[in-house]
């Protein structure tokens, strides 16, 4: 949203903010969201569904530029439910591949990071390109005559870039993930993310659904209990503004209680020079749907992902990427500064188990959303287009009600 535009986006979103803060009930055109059925989080069946019809089919965060430094550089990352191997060609490109000789299906990688100028299968040695590309098979001369090289090469996973960030997605027709994210894309161009470098990234595991952690990250109704000695301190959590996007995404905005309060922890860090007054001087989070959660700041930008490892079982990532950063010299403010966001992070960790024995147990219903839960409530529509309604059994579908509200720019 260059120039005059976003200038008056933003304005437009600090009246709605004002309006958020001093109203006394939900609008008057808001509609009472229904019930979301409690066997969404525990439901073999459902959760089968929801792997098969969103998961496999979904955008989803591989890792950062930075951990392929060179040509030959690769990673492999199991998110997607498989081993993929996501490597920079010879040429500089970025690719993924399934870790899958095609011969009979063995390993081309054993570790989790290396550099290297092809893949060999340990099993049998046939070798490949890093583009993918069958080069050579052991006793050739056991092969017919008319085996074809090019009918052999590795099966390919969707790869594009989001500035310096990797996204996959196992689902050769999805949609090309800029065009995917929509309207978010020109608001995201204000972060420069190709120009950011990756400071930081540790992961934590916790037994619930991944949907348990993923509901605390789409609202701030928490804030005044879960983080009453941290960010409930500086955030306005009454103000809170929420963008739908089509998709699924989603964007949350909360101001700060004092206009001019600025984090003390990033004092002198290098600050993203396009970045907007608005993104600047309030929390403003987005969400890629389905797992994908931002919230930019002037000095640096935490990522997190959310996995599901088993349905009850969940991976949080956390990741930081940030401008003129050098790993070989971080600056000193960034050791304090993860280690308050851990702290923060812990705080909506705490209560994930015991979450998961309730939605497991006859107390719970169901969830019970109010206003300021709707972007739940939009992540439980789109879960339900993405599967085809037609699939859910209906005492497990949600009502669809926020279309209206959906802003498709």
């Amino acid at each position: 949203m260059p120039g005059t535009a976003a200038s008056t986006a933003h304005q437009d979103d600090l009246a709605r903010m004002a309006y958020e803060r001093e109203r006394n009930a939900p609008p008057a055109d808001f509609p009472a969201l229904p019930s979301i059925p409690g066997g969404r989080y525990v439901d073999p069946g459902f959760l089968a569904l929801e792997d098969q019809g969103m998961w496999k089919k979904a955008w989803l965060y591989a890792g950062h530029i930075d951990q392929l430094p060179e040509p030959g550089s690769w990673f492999l990352t199991r998110n997607l439910g498989s081993p993929v191997i996501v490597a920079r060609t010879l040429t500089g490109e970025i690719k993924a591949f399934y870790n899958t000789c095609q011969h009979r299906g063995g390993p081309l990688v054993k570790d989790e990071a290396g550099t290297a100028r092809g893949f060999v299968c340990g099993y049998h040695g046939w070798s490949y390109t890093l583009d993918g590309k069958l080069t050579a098979v052991r006793d050739r001369r056991d092969f017919a005559a008319d085996f074809d090289f090019a009918c052999h090469a590795l099966a390919s996973v969707r790869c594009e870039l989001l500035g310096s960030l990797i996204f996959l997605n196992a689902d050769p027709d999805a949609q090309p993930l800029i065009e995917h994210i929509g309207p978010m894309a020109d608001e995201l161009d204000q972060l420069q993310l190709a120009t950011l470098r990756l400071v930081d990234s540790r992961s934590y595991e916790t037994d619930c659904n991944v949907k348990v952690l993923l509901d605390a990250f789409l609202e701030v109704y928490h804030l005044k209990s879960i983080h009453e000695n941290t960010v409930d301190r500086f955030l306005d959590h009454r103000a809170m503004i929420v963008t739908l996007w089509p998709n699924g995404h989603s964007r949350m905005a909360t101001p700060n209680r004092r206009p001019d309060w600025v984090d003390p922890g990033t004092k002198g860090m290098p600050e993203i020079p396009t970045i907007s007054e608005f993104v600047a001087k309030n929390n403003v989070s987005y969400q890629i749907y389905p797992n994908f959660v931002m919230p930019p700041a002037p000095t640096g930008i935490p990522i997190l992902q959310f996995w599901p490892l088993g349905p009850r079982r969940t991976r949080v990532v956390s990741s930081w990427v940030a401008p003129e950063h050098d790993a070989a010299n971080p600056h000193p403010l960034w050791e304090t500064r993860i280690r308050n966001w851990e702290r923060i992070l812990y705080e909506d960790l705490q209560f994930a188990p015991q979450i998961q024995e309730s939605v497991e147990g006859p107390g719970f219903r169901g969830m019970s959303l109010n206003y300021q839960e709707r972007r739940i409530y939009n992540w439980h529509e789109e879960l339900d287009r993405r599967i085809g309604v037609e699939r859910i059994p209906e005492h497990l579908r949600v009502t669809p009600v926020l279309a209206p509200f959906i802003e498709r720019g």
